[in-house]
């Protein structure tokens, strides 16, 4: 019997990296393209290295695997650029990706990831067309939601929002929070509560493949936020991680850190990191809820738990910083 096809694009990054082991441990036969190696040396047989802004190598790759399904999760992610340009792959990328699946006559399904950045956190959607990025690398996640209603896919499609994902292989942002609860450079700001939408990847990845594999044909409904529901209270999820180390998380009075964002802020402006600053003091007490409604229909029982995903990811940590 011939094997499902899956192509991953991105499959080198943290979440790709999650979806490529499952999908492989579960006999598809995929393939992964980034300009990364992956970070798993065993998977290079399934990697082609190639740079999705550039349309010929990325064409050919794409049409002699003929897949029968695509998770396009290539992008930049990270905050650094200065504009929209600097984020092409975001924007050139899904250009390239929409003109090369109009050459796949026989593609079942498609599923271009976004990101919750699209609106600033707190901010209430009115529906999915409704955007308020307020960083360049959201702005740009706009443009990619855009060039893919403008240009709709002949088969199945949808786009996912990916929230705060982490687990194994994550890195920056997501792991420094790990890492400073770990080391105990973490403390709670008084007595403030704040929800965030958070996601376990192991989750994540089951919540992608439902979406995959089952049908999204209503066009009122083809934006789905990938991540865990309930919204997670980030101190109560920060005594979880201490407690299972052994000790508990400080409180450090409102006032005080109010005083560290404000001298962050200064010694900034000369270029000096402090870990502490205005805007990571906004982040860490203001609420970011995303509506997982669409997604909880598709994808219903979450197979892991945040405690079994936290024992798993502290566990991954320790091996990483073995090696």
């Amino acid at each position: 019997m011939k094997r499902v096809k899956v192509l991953i694009t991105g499959a080198s990054g943290f979440i790709g990296t999650n979806l490529l082991e499952d999908m492989l441990e579960k006999g598809y036969e995929v393939l992964n393209i980034d300009f990364n190696e992956p970070k798993i040396k065993e998977r290079n047989g399934v990697w082609k290295n190639i740079d999705i802004i550039e349309y010929e190598p990325f064409e050919k790759a794409v049409s002699d695997f003929n897949p029968d399904y695509i998770v396009h999760l290539a992008a930049r992610t990270d905050l650094d650029g200065k504009t929209v340009d600097d984020y092409k792959a975001n924007t050139v990328g899904v250009e390239n990706l929409l003109k090369i699946v109009k050459k796949l006559p026989d593609l079942k399904k498609i599923i271009i990831a976004s990101s919750k950045f699209v609106t600033e956190n707190g901010y209430k959607i009115k529906d999915q067309f409704d955007y308020c990025p307020h960083t360049v690398y959201g702005e740009s996640k706009v443009i990619t939601e855009k060039n893919v209603w403008a240009n709709k896919p002949h088969c199945d499609w949808c786009i996912i929002r990916p929230t705060s994902i982490w687990g194994p292989f994550f890195g920056v942002p997501y792991r420094n929070f790990f890492d400073l609860v770990m080391k105990r450079m973490y403390f709670h700001i008084g007595h403030i509560e704040c929800h965030k939408t958070y996601g376990y990847i192991g989750n994540a990845i089951y919540q992608i493949e439902q979406l995959l594999f089952n049908e999204t044909l209503d066009e009122n409904n083809k934006v789905f936020y990938i991540g865990d529901e309930p919204a997670y209270e980030i101190n109560e999820w920060a005594d979880e991680i201490a407690n299972e180390l052994g000790f508990k998380v400080p409180t450090m009075p409102v006032w005080f850190v109010k005083c560290l964002a404000k001298f962050g802020d200064l010694v900034g402006l000369v270029g000096v990191h402090f870990p502490m600053q205005s805007f990571r003091f906004h982040n860490m007490t203001n609420d970011g809820v995303n509506d997982m409604t669409t997604t909880k229909e598709i994808a219903p029982e979450m197979p892991f738990t945040r405690l079994e995903g936290t024992k798993a990811t502290i566990k991954w940590i320790k091996e990483f910083e073995r090696k």
